[in-house]
């Protein structure tokens, strides 16, 4: 497993200071709506400060907030909301972004289709990508040690979910979101969940 940063601090790596968002001429950022639904504004998109030293272009989970970082340069972050694992299938830990899709096909694990056969025995062979593909948009993977850990950020159907431990451990986002993070996050960046 990859080390968080020496930086981070024990529960949750980002200190915010007391403004709490960051005027940015230099960013365009993702709508506040997701087809007709309005985002809540504590999961709207947002440039925000944090701690320094967090490396550029990481990103940092930090489950109990429901939220995920992107680190830009000059202690600024984009803060996106989430979805997280419910609960006993919450991810902690550190992993590499290794691969990147577009519009991913998507295959329920044996474990979740031994938890749910209802819900998920009909995708046994799986699903390809698409607009009906509950991996939505984009995906990002995570891998330690070269592999793949199945946890991914990835698109969602349910936009009522960010913001809820609902998935089954995977770190779900608004797609607009995802298409914004995926077109930020160059291959080998870093992921740390807290």
């Amino acid at each position: 497993m990859i080390a968080a940063p020496a930086l981070a601090l024990a529960q949750t790596p980002l200190r915010m200071t007391v403004t709490p968002e960051v005027t940015s001429d230099d960013l365009t950022l993702p709508p506040n709506v997701e087809g007709n639904y309005q985002i809540p504004e504590r999961y709207q998109a947002r440039i925000v400060p944090v701690q320094a030293g967090l490396q550029p272009g990481s990103f940092h989970i930090v489950s109990a907030a429901y939220h995920l970082y992107f680190i830009l340069p000059e202690n600024r972050a984009i803060r996106y909301g989430v979805a997280i694992g419910s609960e006993g299938l919450g991810w902690h830990g550190s992993a590499r972004i290794q691969r990147k899709v577009e519009w991913p096909s998507w295959r329920p694990t044996d474990e979740m289709i031994e938890r749910n056969p209802a819900a998920y025995e009909r995708y046994r062979d799986g699903m390809p990508g698409g607009p009906t593909n509950p991996l939505g948009a984009r995906a990002l993977y995570f891998y330690q040690d070269g592999r793949d850990t199945a946890i991914r950020v990835h698109g969602t159907v349910q936009p009522a979910s960010i913001g809820s431990s609902s998935s089954n451990g995977c770190f779900r986002m608004y797609n607009s979101h995802v298409i914004d993070l995926y077109n930020r996050v160059p291959l080998g960046s870093m992921a740390y969940v807290y």
